[in-house]
């Protein structure tokens, strides 16, 4: 689902390079933000349990823009992860529109939630999130039990999908 005019959003593997690259520059500025390289309880997500990965291209410049990914964790409810925009491009829709595009494969892929989490230095991202509609719950899986984490969920239908394209 194309939501922005200015970008160009395209699934990609898990294993393609500059998807690859911003994964590696999201977990340097978490490293940074948490003060240390072991901030994610459980299992990172791999090419394995990611049903979907999308990487955000600015179509005047062809620059990648950011990245998101979803995890599946069961026939019906998927993880996001890995949403990442570059920092010159935050506060420009960028994060909003991967979220509309990875909404939209969720619900093709017949999952009926979606599932995030932030923790605690993440204030940026919890905002995200709940401005985008979606509602603490808490924490499951390998967040249970881990302070610095918040837990949050949404169901998609494809009326929950095409409204996030359009905010």
């Amino acid at each position: 689902m194309q939501t922005n005019p200015r970008l160009n959003i395209r699934q990609v593997t898990w294993s393609n390079p500059v998807g690859a690259d911003l994964r590696a520059a999201q977990q340097s500025e978490l490293d940074a933000r948490f003060g240390t390289t072991d901030h994610e309880p459980g299992p990172p997500p791999s090419e394995a349990d990611t049903a979907v990965f999308v990487v955000a291209y600015e179509k005047c410049s062809g620059q990648p823009l950011g990245c998101g990914g979803l995890r599946m964790l069961d026939e019906n409810t998927a993880e996001i992860k890995r949403l990442y925009v570059v920092p010159y491009a935050r506060g420009s829709g960028v994060a909003s529109s991967i979220l509309a595009a990875l909404e939209g494969h969720a619900h093709a892929y017949g999952f009926g939630v979606i599932t995030a989490e932030a923790g605690s230095v993440q204030t940026d991202g919890r905002s995200f999130y709940e401005s985008a509609g979606f509602a603490a719950i808490p924490n499951f899986g390998p967040y249970i039990g881990v302070q610095h984490s918040q837990c949050y969920a949404k169901p998609i239908d494809s009326h929950s999908a095409a409204h996030t394209a359009m905010t």
